[in-house]
């Protein structure tokens, strides 16, 4: 059953991958304004005001966060979260994380 799998995108609601964290922005993709310590986060496909629980599998770590951008644009990662997201999970570069979709 698992090689069913293989080669397919699992929706957003039952992803896992590597997250990065970004510090840095003046606008969202939403057009609001963007706050580095705020639990927000970018996601390329989920629409914007979805709420999403991200679990740090190393640590069990999660927070709720909302999706207000786009991104992450970078290979490999499923999902960019804001500064003050990234440290409420604990957080230094990149981890592996689990998305569960609230809304």
């Amino acid at each position: 059953m698992l090689s069913a799998f293989v080669g397919t995108t699992l929706p957003a609601a039952a992803q896992s991958g590597a997250a990065s964290w970004y510090g840095s922005g003046s606008r969202t993709a939403n057009g609001e304004r963007f706050n580095p310590n705020g639990l927000t986060a970018a996601h390329r496909s989920l629409p914007f005001g979805t709420r999403v629980r991200v679990e740090n599998r190393r640590t069990g770590r999660s927070v709720v966060v909302r999706i207000n951008d786009r991104g992450p644009f970078v290979r490999g990662r499923i999902i960019d979260l804001s500064r003050g997201s990234a440290r409420a999970l604990g957080m230094g570069g990149t981890s592996y994380v689990s998305l569960q979709v609230l809304n």
